[in-house]
């Protein structure tokens, strides 16, 4: 998987592709055109989904003693990608044999071969290990708006049905508030659209929400909302590590759970 950004102005969207315990690691690649609007990240992630006893378990708390906080220590840096149903930890490729070292002790791994999952052996999982020293940790400052946010699915097939509202809201709607610093702004507009494995998920304010016919979009039966901590006050970059373990390991402590997405300049943590 590939990490890239559209500049706005050529009318594009930023994508941002981030327990008896499995690790499962998957490899997506496309080809993409060379464009002026188009920014890319060096390196190759990826993806990583960390299943509980065969079953997805949701939340970035959920694996931050486990997967997350391991993986700081090694000075092993994460992009961090909730969804409605699961959570998915983008690494960088080069960094794979450090990632099956550090998680061994505690999670089986498996990869994929011709669509079935084979169990790594130690031996295989170290291949190309190298020494990593442990990282400096840095504090980043963090912003909350004071507006709220949802967090949604749909099905599939009632996609089409609103694909011009998402047109309007991707493209077109937030386009006067992006000269606003998000400091002297109460609120900031943020609107997230994953497709994976033909499940749908959504996070937008309640003030989107609105824009949307309220039948077709689907939410936990307590129906909670949502407040959001960004971290960083100018672009995160891709090589430090810990930023997600800061965030994730005392909400973990204090039984919290988060919905977490790193995109291609900054991290957002949302909290019900």
């Amino acid at each position: 998987m590939q990490i890239l950004q559209f500049d706005r102005d050529a009318r594009g969207l930023h994508v941002d592709a981030g327990r008896g315990r499995t690790c499962r690691s998957d490899l997506y690649l496309a080809e993409l055109p060379q464009s002026n609007f188009l920014h890319v990240a060096e390196n190759t992630w990826r993806v990583l989904n960390v299943l509980s006893n065969g079953i997805q378990t949701g939340g970035v708390t959920k694996i931050a003693k486990s997967v997350i906080a391991p993986l700081a220590e090694h000075n092993v840096s994460v992009l961090m990608l909730s969804t409605y149903q699961t959570d998915y930890i983008l690494v960088r490729e080069d960094d794979l044999p450090v990632v099956f070292q550090t998680l061994l002790g505690e999670l089986t791994i498996y990869k994929e071969e011709n669509g079935e999952l084979v169990r790594m052996s130690p031996q295989e999982a170290t291949n190309g290990l190298k020494t990593r020293s442990l990282f400096n940790l840095t504090v980043h400052p963090v912003q909350s708006p004071t507006n709220k946010f949802c967090i949604l699915t749909l099905d599939r097939d009632t996609l089409p049905s609103i694909s011009t509202i998402l047109l309007d809201v991707l493209f077109y709607s937030n386009k006067s508030h992006e000269d606003s610093p998000l400091q002297n702004s109460e609120s900031f507009p943020f609107f997230a659209f994953s497709l994976i494995d033909g499940y749908i998920s959504i996070v937008m304010d309640t003030e989107t929400q609105k824009k949307f016919p309220a039948d077709l979009l689907l939410t936990s039966s307590s129906r909670e909302l949502w407040r959001m901590v960004r971290i960083g006050g100018q672009p995160l970059g891709f090589d430090e590590c810990g930023i997600v373990a800061q965030i994730a390991g005392p909400l973990a402590t204090a039984d919290i759970s988060a919905y977490y997405i790193s995109t291609f300049n900054f991290d957002h943590a949302l909290v019900s």
